[in-house]
């Protein structure tokens, strides 16, 4: 059987060129680049994996996780800006007692956004899109047991946007959809891999005691989303103890990160049970990445798959960041060949 992966060629029209950050003007590291290594990596084992274009998904189901606001914030800066033309947020602001902010003013953008770095484009609404039915499409194949795992190859991102707001590179999220819906008949654990802390998709499911939520990351005292991410934080009301952080100093390496998965998270999923597992797979963590600083070797990505795989559960893979882009390609290919080489059959 061949490894079930999700794309559709239209995410590649997403070109954010820049951000701001720290007062400088960076060269945008979510790049068509990063899709591009990764694409060549899998067609290079076209042996191993199967590519399939996604259907289109309903506005509804977005809906279900996601303001509406937010979907007319995206639809306004379709309709307004020029191709190739980028809208940055500038004023966020941090009281709306008085005012609302309104999706249909590109100026109040800030309302609903959280950084500087995550622009608005005529195509952002469409690609944004492409990325849930990439996440979409996997999970129904998994759901309708076609497949007992599949890798979504989404871009943008999407464990950063919220139910209310957009940011860190993302505009919806991705997991979050696919596990709300899942969560109406099954439990099902969401765990974040990527080198920062999964701020949006803890948001949405604070409350919730049908997800658990573990995120495996660089402390938030020094590392992006900064505001999120504290042990301390564990859920609230019905869903206090389903939300487990794990905020770890930069230059881990890969023995001190699987002795984490072994020893915390593996422990955590066995006793919560879930008959759905998500998997949000950044590769941040690898020892080169501009941005993450973990010290992860590519041997290792194959290992921390391993650990997940012999779970055997139904499982949804779904590509977050990675930005060393000569070595992202290779670094998912460890990653879901050692998960299928390691996949033990469900029960």
């Amino acid at each position: 059987m061949k490894f079930p992966v999700f794309f559709h060629p239209l995410q590649k029209e997403h070109k954010p060129l820049y951000e701001w950050a720290f007062g400088k003007k960076l060269n945008h590291p979510e790049t068509t680049k990063r899709i591009e290594s990764i694409l060549a990596a899998l067609e290079a084992s076209h042996n191993i994996f199967e590519f399939i274009v996604p259907e289109a998904i309903s506005q509804e189901l977005i809906h279900n996780v996601h303001d509406e606001k937010l979907t007319q914030l995206y639809l306004t800066a379709e309709e307004q800006l020029a191709k190739g033309k980028t809208f940055y947020p500038s004023v966020f602001p941090r009281s709306l007692i008085s005012k609302k902010p309104s999706a249909k003013k590109l100026a109040h953008a800030g309302g609903f956004c959280f950084d500087s770095g995550t622009p608005l484009t005529s195509v952002t609404k469409k690609v944004a899109e492409w990325s849930v039915a990439c996440a979409n499409g996997a999970a129904l194949l998994i759901e309708n047991k076609k497949s007992p795992f599949a890798y979504s190859l989404c871009r943008p991102p999407g464990h950063h946007a919220s139910h209310k707001s957009f940011g860190g590179y993302c505009y919806y999220n991705n997991a979050a959809i696919v596990a709300s819906r899942w969560a109406g008949k099954s439990k099902v654990a969401i765990v974040d891999i990527d080198f920062h802390h999964g701020n949006g998709t803890q948001d949405i499911f604070y409350e919730d005691n049908r997800v658990l939520f573990i995120s495996v990351h660089g402390h938030p005292l020094e590392f992006y989303p900064y505001f999120s991410g504290y042990e301390e934080e564990e859920g609230r009301g019905k869903g206090k103890g389903f939300t487990i952080n794990i905020p770890l100093s930069e230059g881990i390496d890969g023995y001190e990160y699987l002795k984490i998965i072994d020893t915390l998270v593996i422990p955590a999923l066995k006793k919560f049970d879930p008959k759905f597992l998500i998997l949000s797979a950044g590769f941040d963590t690898y020892k080169e990445d501009p941005i993450g600083r973990f010290n992860l070797e590519t041997d290792d990505f194959p290992e921390v798959a391993a650990r997940f795989a012999n779970l055997g559960l139904p499982t949804l893979i779904l590509q977050e960041g990675g930005y060393s882009v000569e070595k992202l390609g290779v670094n998912v290919r460890s990653f879901l060949e050692g998960f299928k080489d390691n996949f033990k059959k469900i029960k």
